[in-house]
């Protein structure tokens, strides 16, 4: 869907930039990128830096920014839903038509909001003054440092090759930022391969209970997804 947004709004200097939040490099996320050919810049983030100092906590998430370098809409999920948590099947992989319907509408609003604001600037309706965005990004507290500082020494550690001496490190970052999925993701991983995707991933999926995997993205005053 990005390389053909790209496409269709190049002509008016907007730029797509994806960042692959992945520990495991250029050799787990290289396959994907050169499978989507894309033609914008796809850079890979190891250290999950961007997560940081974006707000970023689960993928996917956009940031808008304009041509001065101001943020427009701080970090919140692009384009999808909670829908998979109850019309995906989780044996087969496959989504329900009512999951996919839903996944086409969120993923329609959010395209055609950007679309507005790549047209009109400043004065559309789903970009935020500088009040707006400043109190939309996410607060950062002291577990959230410490946090980062844990998954930065246990991905250090892995990569050194001291797995058994990277695990409470990494277990210890899940603990103190347990909003981020990224982290929960990149760490499971980590620990082994796989793991991300297997019933530890919606076990804590299902221990949300009502509360958002994708939080629900109001987009501005005419809509909301």
């Amino acid at each position: 869907m990005w390389q053909a947004l790209y496409e269709e709004l190049a002509p008016r200097n907007f730029v797509v930039v994806s960042v692959a939040l992945d520990s495991g490099g250029a050799t787990t996320t290289r396959q994907w990128i050169e499978a989507a050919k894309p033609t914008y810049p796809c850079l890979i983030d190891e250290r999950h830096l961007v997560a940081e100092l974006y707000g970023m906590v689960n993928v996917p998430a956009g940031v808008w920014i304009d041509e001065g370098g101001r943020i427009v809409r701080p970090s919140e999920p692009a384009g999808t839903s909670d829908a998979f948590r109850t019309e995906l099947n989780r044996t087969t992989k496959q989504m329900s038509a009512a999951g996919m319907e839903d996944r086409k509408r969120v993923r329609g609003a959010y395209l055609d909001a950007l679309r507005d604001w790549v047209a009109r600037g400043p004065a559309s309706a789903f970009a935020m003054s500088e009040t707006d965005a400043r109190r939309r990004v996410p607060v950062a507290h002291e577990e959230h440092a410490l946090a980062a500082a844990n998954f930065r020494l246990g991905y250090y550690l892995h990569e050194q090759g001291h797995r058994e001496a990277a695990a409470p490190y990494l277990a210890m970052a899940r603990r103190l930022h347990p909003d981020s999925w990224a982290y929960r993701r990149q760490t499971w991983e980590l620990e082994e391969p796989g793991k991300a995707g297997s019933a530890t991933f919606w076990a804590a999926v299902d221990a949300l209970g009502d509360r958002p995997y994708y939080p629900p993205v109001e987009l501005g005053a005419r809509d909301g997804v």
